[in-house]
């Protein structure tokens, strides 16, 4: 059509690339970007849909007349609709009106790489222009250090809708709020690390954003994409990285996503079996189509790259490497080999994670996964899938059942609080207490502890110290820090009025002191993923219900010891075999932290000052050291 100008911001090595699935810089190809062509300022439109017979862009500069400007189909067989608009400026709204091959049926589709949405319920696209100067240079320059796996990393998970909301209009913050009133705080609680659950747009509010139709769109819910930008900046210039939920494991059936795109299985997988999700209702990626790992990939080096993100948590990883999860018998196919592994999912991540940290070094990559499969977090050259971290599911479940156990009953389930060091140093593992714990009739953390009222709160900042001295990056989502008293609920703000009450600010005050310790003593993180940083000193009392370990660093003379006492009973006396070198030559220790300390709602009482180690031996050791242990609680010794 005359109204739409020959152009193409694609190079025949550019199309090679797609084709073969290795372009993972679409997003500098297709979408819309505002250009200037021989002097007229205008629109590059580009879509990817090779079994549309016609694609027009339509929206409010054509008034949505279909046809009025109709894109040009490539000739290289790429299956790419693509032109030049000229008057098309930055803020135009616009969608995609495909009329496919496929029974002439015709669909009017968001932009899959659209940099800017409309608020939902809206839905269509937005032609954006970034206009965003970085002040984050210090950042950027030094982030290695940071996210490095011998760093502490500690993540703050939030849900931005309900985090806090504003009083009486009940309104979620906008970007530029939580640039101030989010960085702030996270800041003061000592976490190193945010992370959000997912960003980008999505329509269905329930689905707390797992269900993206905007792959490359931050929501528009709190405000612009320059405004996230602000937001990440922020984060960083206070020393915070910033890890995004990422979800390359389904999408939704909405009518303007990306399902059934150009009249076909476009970015499904065609097999019902391999392309539906019984589960969660929607269909599941095709990840041995090349152009959709080019998508993909595409879409992980976009945050890195656009929004200076630190780190990836990629969602459902099992779901996406297994082609019998979630299904009966007869509900799925074998692999070629007979197996039930999607074998085109673990090439595709092996693939990403080659492509993230090649091109980003200084970033992490996080599977939530929650089987067995082995070297998730191994590197590819070594046979694993090649992710950074991934989250210890089992020791979420296996703490927080232990926990919910009576204290007089405790003793018989020790094997269930020391099991998840028989495996600890498998894999790189964050210990997660996530969103997903305090949903869906599963109570708060808070409310699963037993006991009195002093007791609950007693359970809950021991097991926190428990998490912050066990091996492993750690998350706790939002609200945990403070003891959320209910349920989390995505419609309402956080119970911040708790905060007036002594036992959770005590909590609050545990953590952010839980936050330093981990920071302040390499010991808790320098060997977090390696075995020699942890040492047993005694598992096996289960008569007290007590455990004592240590926790070692590259130097020998900052080794940590920790005991932790899971009944309300004090022990006076408590003997503890610590047969070891730096102890024949550092005689003393002093108490680093006390979770029965005060100020942390605790008794106050059984809180040491100095610990001298004795030549008494004991449990086979020659030296021992006598303490006397708070009630429920955890208590971290250092060589003084």
């Amino acid at each position: 059509m005359s109204n739409v100008r020959v152009y193409s911001r694609f190079s025949d090595f550019d199309i090679d690339l797609f084709k073969a699935g290795k372009h993972f810089r679409l997003y500098e190809k297709l979408g819309s970007h505002p250009m200037t062509v021989d002097g007229e300022e205008g629109t590059y439109f580009a879509v990817w849909a090779p079994s549309a017979k016609t694609v027009s862009v339509v929206g409010d500069f054509n008034f949505w007349i279909e046809g009025d400007h109709r894109l040009n189909v490539r000739w290289d067989g790429s299956g790419i609709w693509e032109g030049f608009i000229p008057g098309v400026s930055a803020g135009t709204i616009y969608k995609y009106k495909i009329q496919s091959s496929n029974n002439n049926a015709k669909l009017e589709k968001a932009d899959p790489f659209a940099r800017r949405a409309e608020h939902p319920p809206k839905t269509a696209s937005v032609v954006y222009e970034a206009d965003y100067k970085w002040k984050d240079k210090k950042w950027m320059k030094s982030r290695s250090a940071k996210n490095a796996l011998d760093a502490p990393y500690s993540v703050y998970e939030v849900h931005l809708s309900s985090w806090r909301k504003t009083g009486e209009e009940n309104r979620s913050l906008s970007y530029t709020e939580m640039a101030d009133d989010l960085v702030n705080y996270v800041k003061d609680m000592q976490f190193t690390h945010v992370e959000f659950m997912p960003i980008m747009e999505y329509p269905y509010d329930p689905s707390w954003g797992y269900q993206l139709t905007g792959y490359f769109a931050p929501t528009s819910r709190f405000g612009y994409p320059e405004e996230f930008k602000l937001l990440i900046d922020k984060f960083h210039q206070a020393g915070i990285g910033v890890i995004l939920d990422w979800v390359p494991s389904h999408f939704p059936e909405d009518p303007h996503g990306l399902g059934n795109f150009d009249g076909s299985h476009l970015y499904e997988h065609p097999d019902p079996r391999k392309g539906w999700h019984p589960d969660w209702k929607s269909y599941i990626f095709n990840y041995g189509r090349n152009e959709v790992r080019a998508f993909l990939i595409s879409n992980a080096l976009f945050w890195l790259d656009q929004y200076h993100i630190d780190g990836l948590r990629v969602d459902a990883v099992a779901s996406m490497l297994y082609l019998d999860y979630s299904r009966e018998e007869g509900e799925w196919e074998p692999n070629e080999f007979g197996g039930n592994q999607n074998l085109d999912a673990v090439s595709f991540f092996k693939e990403l994670n080659i492509s993230v940290y090649e091109n980003y070094p200084d970033v992490q990559t996080i599977a939530e996964e929650s089987t067995n499969y082995a070297g998730v977090s191994k590197p590819v050259f070594d046979g694993g899938l090649g992710f950074g971290m991934k989250w210890m599911m089992g020791w979420m479940h296996d703490t927080l059942e232990y926990f919910k156990k009576d204290s007089a009953f405790r003793k018989f389930h020790q094997q269930d609080i020391t099991f998840s060091l028989t495996y600890a140093f498998t894999e790189n593992f964050m210990l997660p207490l996530s969103h997903d714990e305090v949903v869906y009739g599963k109570k708060s953390l808070l409310d699963r502890m037993p006991g009195t009222e002093w007791q609950r709160f007693a359970n809950l900042r021991l097991m926190f110290g428990y998490m912050f001295t066990h091996p492993g990056a750690k998350l706790i989502f939002q609200g945990g820090e403070f003891a959320q008293s209910k349920e989390w609920n995505f419609q309402q703000s956080l119970d911040w009025h708790l905060l007036e009450y002594e036992f959770h600010t005590g909590i609050q005050n545990c953590i952010r002191d839980l936050n330093k310790l981990y920071k302040n003593y390499p010991a808790l993180y320098e060997k977090q993923f390696d075995h020699s940083g942890f040492e047993w000193l005694e598992w096996n009392d289960s008569e007290n219900s007590v455990l004592t370990y240590m926790r070692k660093g590259e130097k020998a003379k900052e080794t940590l010891v920790v005991i932790c006492n899971f009944t309300p009973v004090p022990r006076e006396n408590y003997r503890v075999g610590v047969t070891s070198d730096i102890f024949k030559s550092n005689k003393q220790l002093s108490e680093i932290f006390n979770s029965n300390a005060s100020n942390y709602g605790g008794s106050g009482d059984y809180l040491s000052d100095t610990i001298t180690v004795s030549n008494t031996s004991w449990n086979g050791r020659e030296n021992s050291i006598e303490v006397n242990l708070a009630p429920l609680a955890v208590m971290v010794f250092a060589l003084k």
